[in-house]
């Protein structure tokens, strides 16, 4: 079933680090992955279910150039398969100088309707990837190509990219500081609380620009947040 499209658009407007904030208050302490960034300039922050795929570590025999062509290839297989408003979550297990996917894989998955990759690997054809348009967060760039380094394993079960545990149906949301894993279960309360946190926040921003200091202020205290009350009523006026 695809995501209700307010909740994309309430965690659109949530940032990486207010996500982190709301997880760690829920118990969960590692959703921010390790070593995975943009390369990909986006528009707006990208937000989708996570369709998984895993590589293990290369052996030869599962791993040779004829294996790309095999209709069972489970890479190959994720790419016609991830449906359109997924994430593609790849598990390169952290192997930074392997090329993960390149521009032929990245137009397939945009004609497809997939909205995004992720990736602890790297990714291939940089100049020919970026102009398409695709976000993707990866380790860097990387010539070798995934099977130099890699075997593809299988997909649509747990795997861990950047040090997270990625489940298929969790909600990724990339932007300049990242990618967050949401579990989908806590999706619509993190959103809720997110966006709240977020209104909060740009209220303490409008007084910290017009020179209060932080202390009472960041966190806030009852004072701040009485003010804060009578801002909302206010309409949320750019100066206070």
């Amino acid at each position: 079933m695809p995501l209700d499209p307010v909740l994309i658009d309430t965690l659109r407007g949530i940032s990486t680090a207010t996500l982190t904030m709301q997880l760690l208050n829920r118990g969960i302490r590692r959703s921010a992955m390790e070593g995975v960034r943009p390369l990909v300039p986006m528009k707006q922050r990208l937000v989708g279910e996570a369709f998984t795929l895993a590589y293990i570590p290369l052996r030869e025999d599962l791993s040779g150039y004829a294996v790309l062509g095999r209709p069972d290839y489970a890479p190959r297989v994720a790419i016609e398969q991830a449906p359109p408003g997924s994430v593609l979550v790849i598990d390169a297990r952290g192997e930074a100088s392997t090329g993960i996917v390149g521009d032929i894989l990245v137009a397939r998955l945009r004609a497809r309707g997939v909205v995004g990759v992720v990736t602890d690997g790297g990714l291939r054809d940089v100049e020919a990837t970026v102009p398409l348009g695709l976000p993707i967060f990866a380790a860097g760039p990387a010539a070798p190509p995934s099977i130099s380094g890699l075997s593809g394993a299988g997909m649509q079960g747990p795997i861990g990219c950047g040090r997270v545990a990625v489940i298929p149906g969790d909600i990724i949301v990339g932007d300049q500081d990242g990618v967050v894993v949401v579990p989908k279960a806590l999706a619509q309360e993190v959103a809720t609380s997110g966006a709240e946190q977020e209104r909060l926040e740009r209220f303490i921003q409008i007084k910290v620009l017009a020179g209060a200091a932080t202390p009472g202020v960041y966190p806030a205290d009852d004072l701040t947040k009485s003010e804060y009350k009578e801002w909302l009523a206010a309409g949320e006026p750019k100066e206070w």
